[in-house]
């Protein structure tokens, strides 16, 4: 236990503040206008923009044929994302030492030789006794879509005891679509749209990791009034930064909702089973291309709706707890069966027809 208390940093104080939202949504502007605000308090602020420090074809991705099927982002991307982790928990453990865990990502770690020369800082941040009292501001600047890349980051600030708050900026998809446009390498649509589907925005009344946090309408300028709950958000922070022994109450939650995800995977993965055997049976019957069109239609809404309804009676609290795997073969098994029945009843009104 004293070995992990004298992991945290002797000479800074340290917030992490994560700023998610859809691409577009006006975090990098967010950034901007915060920048007076904090230089007016002491705080030395560093930004992390995911979109300059990850190489642009680290964020390409793989579709599949199908509308249905996951997004997937390649490994590279995934290794980025690490890269940078990596680099904070070095910076963490020790500001005064230059943290060289990019290196085995050299594109990353040369994009934060650039971000530092940028803002002026020095590539290592080093703390003087002169200066034993500097506030240390890190701005990450990420879609943060999924909760788990979130908690990666409160993981970190927990387990070296610094500060944690992430602020979401709330932004009506055609809003974002519109600002994308006007980018200088603006992103595909379909990717906007495919992360609405996949956005978790902060929820502290359901994980108590995410209690300090704050949502932001993005859709006109930040007003002072916004700049200044912000500014309150991280202050709190800083006063109040984490402690590695906190109860596990944030660990169950995030287990809780892998479970979740991983009881709507496996029902996914046995209906779209259904669909392709359905599919498959239709063509060798010679059913109509039009015919076979409706099915694939029908089957595919039928299955989301099912899905959906299996999540939220998820969230219910209905059969989840990591050690319950019947539960969870019970959970998986009355989804299927259900689309099952719908399937059938389908199939032999479009036969009927």
């Amino acid at each position: 236990m004293h070995a992990e208390r004298n992991e945290t940093p002797p000479c800074r104080q340290i917030c992490l503040c994560l700023l998610c939202g859809l691409p577009a949504a006006g975090k990098t502007t967010l950034v901007q206008a915060l920048s007076n605000h904090t230089a007016l308090r002491g705080w030395k602020t560093l930004s992390l923009s995911y979109d300059e420090l990850i190489p642009q074809e680290a964020f390409s991705k793989v579709y599949t044929e199908s509308d249905c099927q996951p997004l997937q982002t390649q490994t590279k991307w995934k290794n980025s994302r690490q890269a940078i982790l990596s680099w904070l928990a070095q910076v963490l453990q020790n500001p005064s030492q230059d943290p060289s865990s990019c290196r085995s990502d050299p594109e990353v770690w040369s994009q934060l030789c650039m971000t530092f020369q940028k803002q002026h800082l020095p590539a290592t941040l080093r703390s003087s006794p002169s200066h034993s009292q500097t506030k240390l501001l890190f701005l990450l600047d990420d879609n943060f879509y999924y909760q788990s890349m979130r908690y990666e980051v409160y993981q970190l600030a927990r387990k070296y005891a610094v500060g944690f708050c992430q602020v979401y900026l709330q932004c009506p998809t055609e809003l974002c679509v519109s600002r994308n446009t006007n980018r200088t390498v603006p992103l595909s649509e379909v990717v906007i749209l495919d992360m609405v589907k996949r956005m978790e925005p902060p929820n502290p009344l359901k994980n108590t990791w995410e209690q300090n946090s704050l949502t932001l309408n993005s859709c006109k300028d930040f007003t002072n009034q916004d700049l200044q709950s912000l500014i309150t958000l991280i202050a709190s922070a800083f006063d109040h930064p984490l402690s590695p022994f906190q109860d596990d109450t944030e660990k169950r939650d995030i287990d809780r909702q892998s479970c979740a995800n991983s009881v709507v995977h496996q029902a996914d993965q046995a209906c779209r089973r259904l669909v392709s055997q359905a599919m498959l049976t239709a063509r060798e019957k010679s059913i109509s291309p039009g015919t076979l069109q409706s099915l694939a239609k029908e089957l595919n809404k039928s299955k989301t709706r099912l899905l959906q309804d299996l999540r939220k009676d998820l969230h219910r609290g209905f059969a989840i707890s990591p050690d319950e795997s019947m539960d969870i073969e019970r959970a998986v098994g009355h989804t299927v069966i259900r689309f099952d029945g719908e399937l059938q009843e389908i199939i032999q009104r479009l036969c009927n027809q």
